[in-house]
């Protein structure tokens, strides 16, 4: 076996990994709690216009409410509501949008100086689905004027009795809770770095276990994940703090999925491990789904600068390409780490020193992966599985708790993580007896034989 530095894994009882996961439990639930006691992530404002037939061809020329940098984003949502409400329909509208930004001066210069024309799906049934008027990334302006008009609405075979418009922008409160949250994560991760970089500091990291050596790749690209800049975006009125938030996201949750695919193939490979056989598969496949979130993170941020009325449906085939990718990837992604996790089980289960690491891991990563599937369907419902789920994302946010969740849950794991993985006090000491012979057989104890240290 390959030598490696001491971690406090190994001194601890039955009783201390119980208390390791209530502590872990009651973080969790405490950042919960407080999200639930938060304020709404969503501000709405409604604009209800009613119709008759002379007015029904006639633009709408809708104010925004007046916004300021904490409100983030700005969207325009629409809802048709016929006269008779057990209609099914489903038909193509085609939409004009003209969005106008009001300066200090009154005036309102044209946003991307054009007007947009796009065609939507109104679909009814026993009520219309709300469409997504209009998108702006970031606010360049403290109030927007937007000019709408519907050329197919005169055909429709029932009679139009409302059009409801919605402005939604997200609450100044739940930015500022954001900003503050953000900001504490930061500094405990920061901290948690320095503690668990201090820890082993003492050992030569050639003798480094392979989870502490990605612990001391994953807890700095944690820090990025809680975005340190994040209060940026509230200074500079660009897209390029929402984009640079978005890709210190996405690497991180892919290195996650590549620390699990190294640590179950890893445990089981004790000495070379050989960058050609080992690491580039990995890579190809973590690094496919990293490019895949990207890309269309960055395709739906670049269209909407330049028309705040995209959306994936104006380029569906290039989308469900790149969906069916996406799947297939991930799907690739959960049979490997599937089928390295039972070879590591069936094979290491009586190996003491790494039957413990082994089982640690899987029981804390199972319990963040079940609570993590539990927010995403309570968050999104069978909507998941939709394909206007992607477009919509950014709008389904009930409360902070739905924020805090994930955040808290990633750092907490992580936390957790650096704590068991790193050296106790007398690790060196420990180490140093363990390696004389002599002195080996006097220091196991019964955990010692229980635990396999």
């Amino acid at each position: 076996m390959e030598p490696l530095a001491p971690m406090r894994l190994y001194t601890l009882s039955k009783r201390h990994f119980v208390l390791v996961f209530v502590v872990f439990f009651i973080c969790f639930g405490l950042t919960v709690f407080i999200g639930i006691a938060g304020p709404n992530v969503i501000e709405t404002s409604v604009a209800r216009t009613d119709l008759n037939n002379s007015l029904k061809l006639k633009p709408f020329n809708l104010s925004s409410p007046p916004l300021s940098t904490y409100n983030q984003q700005l969207w325009l949502t629409c809802v048709v509501e016929l006269d008779q409400h057990d209609v099914s329909l489903k038909k193509n509208v085609t939409m004009t949008v003209k969005v106008l930004g009001v300066v200090k001066d009154g005036s309102t210069p044209y946003v991307n100086n054009q007007v947009h024309n796009r065609t939507r799906l109104l679909s009814c049934a026993q009520k219309c689905s709300e469409i997504i008027v209009a998108h702006l990334g970031y606010l360049n302006y403290t109030q927007y004027n937007i000019f709408v008009s519907f050329e197919d609405l005169n055909k429709l075979t029932y009679t139009i009795q409302n059009i409801t418009f919605t402005w939604k922008t997200y609450n100044p409160t739940f930015s500022q809770v954001e900003i503050w949250f953000r900001f504490v994560f930061v500094v405990l991760t920061f901290m948690v770095t320095c503690l668990f970089a201090h820890s082993l500091r003492k050992f030569s990291m050639r003798d480094w276990g392979i989870e502490q050596k990605w612990m001391s790749i994953l807890l700095p690209l944690l820090l990025l994940y809680n975005d340190p800049f994040f209060p940026l975006s509230f200074l500079v009125n660009s897209w390029f703090p929402g984009m640079l938030d978005d890709l210190f996201q996405s690497l991180f949750l892919c290195a996650l999925l590549l620390f699990w695919l190294c640590v179950y193939h890893g445990i089981r490979v004790q000495g070379e491990r050989k960058c050609l056989t080992f690491y580039l598969p990995k890579f190809f496949i973590v690094g496919l789904l990293w490019l895949a979130s990207v890309t269309l993170g960055i395709w739906q941020t670049v269209n909407e600068v330049h028309d705040p009325t995209y959306q994936y449906r104006v380029d569906t085939g290039n989308f469900q390409g790149m969906k069916i990718f996406f799947l297939v990837v991930a799907t690739t992604y959960i049979l490997y780490l599937l089928f390295l996790i039972v070879r590591a089980c069936s094979e290491l289960r009586n190996m003491p020193y790494v039957d413990l690491r082994l089982k640690f891991l899987t029981a804390l990563t199972f319990v963040v992966l079940v609570i993590s599937i539990v927010i995403l369907y309570l968050r999104f419902g069978a909507q998941v599985l939709q394909d206007n789920f992607v477009a919509e994302l950014s709008t389904h946010y009930q409360n902070s708790a739905e924020f805090l969740s994930f955040y808290g849950l990633l750092n907490f794991y992580l936390y957790t993580l650096a704590f068991v993985y790193s050296p106790s006090k007398n690790a060196l000491y420990e180490s140093q007896l363990k390696d004389n012979p002599a002195f080996s057989m006097l220091n196991d104890s019964d955990d010692d034989v229980i635990y396999g240290c």
